[in-house]
């Protein structure tokens, strides 16, 4: 897993194996980052659309997490897309 800037800079990066699902790897990848500078939000697709993995970024580092709501997903969309 890895993380770019706006650039396609890598800023950070993270190897694991295939099986554990991506919303477990993101603290992994974060931790790993190659800069001193702290991540304002990040970007990803549907599987990172979550709402626990939402609030612990937010809580505990300050991030905003901006994913894509999933179709089959059962509760109400709670980002619009206007940050993307």
């Amino acid at each position: 897993m890895a993380i770019a800037d706006p650039a396609s800079v890598s800023v950070a990066a993270h190897i694991e194996c295939a099986s554990p699902h991506k919303v477990k790897l993101v603290d992994a990848t974060i931790d790993s980052g190659f800069t001193q500078h702290a991540l304002d939000r990040i970007i990803g697709d549907k599987a990172y659309d979550s709402d626990k993995l939402d609030e612990r970024l937010f809580e505990e580092r300050g991030i905003e997490m901006i994913a894509m709501h999933r179709k089959r997903r059962c509760k109400n969309c709670i980002q619009d897309g206007r940050t993307l």
